[in-house]
């Protein structure tokens, strides 16, 4: 519920009732803040599945298998980087986080720091990855899964021929009820998974879809803070607050 606007702009309050209006969003936020302590805190507690097929990835040193990606350390956190094959052409939106947060070699440090490595992988050919990251003078790590299950297996590209269609724990039936499109359930859809090694065993331990990597778009979290938010057409906000194509 939000309160009427006027030319676009929030209602003009005193710094008294804004105050009151200020307060009673913390409380809110607050619940907010406990509960997503509560879901991580759940999410660490989770059990975790045996990887028992020999997935093997193309990157700059050639070929690596899974527990190759964690390049020593114990977690591995892999963004599907989203790659659609009919038009040859990575995903813009893959692209506006790999610019804002996975080139960030500080973000990095941060995760090593916690025995974490960090990866894209992609199911474009490796010399179309290799050519796309010169181009953006990109230095994380990036591999192709290009004649793998890998995508497949972890529900990041639908295809009917290679696996039953699954997204975000849904099967087919259930997002077509959802409402989405018979035609759309193909190719890449965004997602995020994360391994733990013990040796040389390989454990899943979580995977995210859709607005599951809601915050791991930096701008966003800035966005959110502001009046007119991300200004996408989903968002509840009056009529006439600034709209705009989401970020693709």
């Amino acid at each position: 519920m939000h309160t009427s606007s006027q030319n676009g702009m929030p209602p003009i309050v005193s710094r008294e009732a804004w105050l009151v209006a200020r307060k009673a969003l913390l409380a809110r936020e607050k619940e907010i803040t406990r509960l997503r302590d509560e879901v991580n805190a759940a999410r660490r507690r989770l059990p975790m599945v045996k990887i028992e097929k020999p997935y093997v990835f193309t990157g700059s040193e050639g070929m690596i298998n899974l527990a190759g990606l964690f390049a020593g350390r114990r977690q591995l956190y892999i963004h599907h980087f989203m790659w659609f094959e009919d038009r040859q052409a990575f995903c813009k939106g893959c692209t506006g986080a790999a610019h804002h947060t996975f080139n960030n070699p500080r973000l990095r440090e941060v995760l090593t720091g916690r025995d974490v490595t960090f990866v894209a992988v992609s199911r474009a050919p490796f010399e179309q990855i290799a050519a796309y990251k010169a181009e953006h003078g990109w230095t994380f790590p990036w591999y192709s899964s290009q004649g793998t299950d890998f995508n497949y297996d972890f529900h990041t590209t639908l295809d009917e021929a290679k696996a039953p269609l699954e997204y975000n724990y849904r099967n087919k039936a259930e997002l077509l009820a959802a409402g989405f499109a018979a035609d759309s359930l193909k190719e890449d859809w965004p997602a995020n998974s994360v391994f733990l090694r013990d040796g040389g065993d390989v454990y899943h331990t979580y995977s995210a879809y859709a607005r599951g990597l809601d915050l791991l778009h930096a701008p966003n979290s800035f966005l959110d803070l502001t009046p007119y938010g991300r200004q996408e057409e989903w968002e509840d906000s009056p009529a006439d607050w600034p709209k705009q194509s989401a970020f693709a």
